[in-house]
C-alpha cells in the first residue's frame, strides 16, 4: 500500500528545483554585480558618464540572466524548452519597445520644436 502511495505522489515531484549550491552561487553573483556598479558610481571611476551607464547598465543585464537562471531556473530542459521560449520572446519585445519608445521621443524632440533645436535662437516677441 505504501509503494502505489509513493507512486501517486511522484508526478507532484517538483522537478528542476534547485539545490543549496545554486542558490548560493546566484546570491554571491547578485551581490558582486550588484556592489560593482555601486562602486562604479560612487567613487567615480570613469570619468565619462555614457561608459559608467554603459557598465551600469551591461551589470544589469548579468544580474537579470543571473537571477533567471539560478533562482527561476529557466531552461532549456523544463517543461521541454516552452519556458525559455517565453522567455526569448519576452526579451524580444522588451527590446522591441525601449528601441521603439527612445527612436520615437528622439524624434519627436527634434522634429516636433524646430525653433529650440540646438544652435537656434528661439525669437522673442
Amino acid at each position: 500500500m505504501s509503494a502505489e502511495r509513493r507512486d501517486m505522489d511522484a508526478p507532484l515531484a517538483i522537478e528542476g528545483h534547485g539545490s543549496r549550491k545554486s542558490y548560493l552561487v546566484g546570491f554571491l553573483l547578485s551581490v558582486v554585480l550588484t556592489a560593482i556598479p555601486f562602486w562604479l558610481v560612487m567613487s567615480n571611476v570613469l570619468e565619462n558618464p555614457g561608459a559608467t551607464s554603459a557598465l551600469v547598465i551591461l551589470f544589469a543585464v548579468l544580474q537579470i540572466l543571473v537571477h533567471t537562471f539560478c533562482f527561476l531556473h529557466v531552461n532549456t530542459q523544463a517543461e521541454g524548452g516552452w519556458t525559455m521560449l517565453a522567455y526569448i520572446f519576452t526579451a524580444v519585445i522588451l527590446l522591441i519597445t525601449i528601441a521603439g519608445s527612445l527612436w520615437i521621443m528622439y524624434h519627436l524632440n527634434s522634429n516636433m520644436m524646430p525653433g529650440m533645436m540646438p544652435g537656434q535662437m528661439a525669437e522673442t516677441p
